[in-house]
């Protein structure tokens, strides 16, 4: 009985050991990207430093990387992440566009208020990058996130309603964090 006991604790000890291998590698991969996306540069010297730079970063930070519960990669994700990034950007320039409008049209037809949207995501990083992704978009900004509630402030009051207002501003972005974060 104490021989299989060791040898479960043996087992858990290699799996978490190469759980904490994959999210290093997972984190100095997500940082390199980061890296060379800054720099936007493929010199040596630029890699060198992004390598370096990325790895103690990586060796610092895994462990809160891994309590943070970042998602499994899989190519369903990334085609979804890939996605996610288009819709936001596009999103962003829809609204640039309409707060623009409203800032430069002569009766300035705005209508600002507080309203509460819901959302379905269970994790907390999913529920933050909703919260960030709705204000990134000129017109609204998230106040608060409480359980599966979200204070938004949002330029144009078109609903006091939660569910039509939740459809008009979070659902938009929220169908592919679910896939992403499954």
């Amino acid at each position: 009985m104490t021989n299989r006991l060791s040898k479960r604790n043996s087992m858990k000890k290699k799996q978490s050991g190469i759980h904490s291998i994959i999210y290093l590698i997972y984190l100095f991969v997500i940082l390199m990207v980061i890296w060379m996306t800054l720099t936007l540069s493929f010199e040596k010297q630029e890699l060198f430093t992004g390598i370096i730079v990325s790895f103690i970063l990586s060796l610092t930070l895994y462990s809160t990387f891994q309590i943070i519960g970042f998602p499994k990669v899989t190519v369903k994700k990334i085609i979804f992440l890939c996605i996610y990034i288009i819709i936001l950007f596009k999103e962003i320039i829809i609204a640039n566009l309409d707060v623009a409008y409203r800032v430069i049209h002569p009766k300035m037809p705005i209508k600002p208020g507080i309203i509460i949207i819901k959302t379905e995501l269970k994790q907390d990083l999913a529920k933050m990058i909703l919260a960030n992704s709705i204000t990134l978009t000129p017109g609204t900004f998230t106040l608060d996130i409480d359980d599966d509630k979200l204070l938004i402030h949002w330029i144009n009051v078109k609903t006091d309603n939660i569910e039509e207002a939740t459809k008009i501003i979070g659902a938009r972005f929220e169908k592919y964090l679910k896939v992403i974060f499954a």
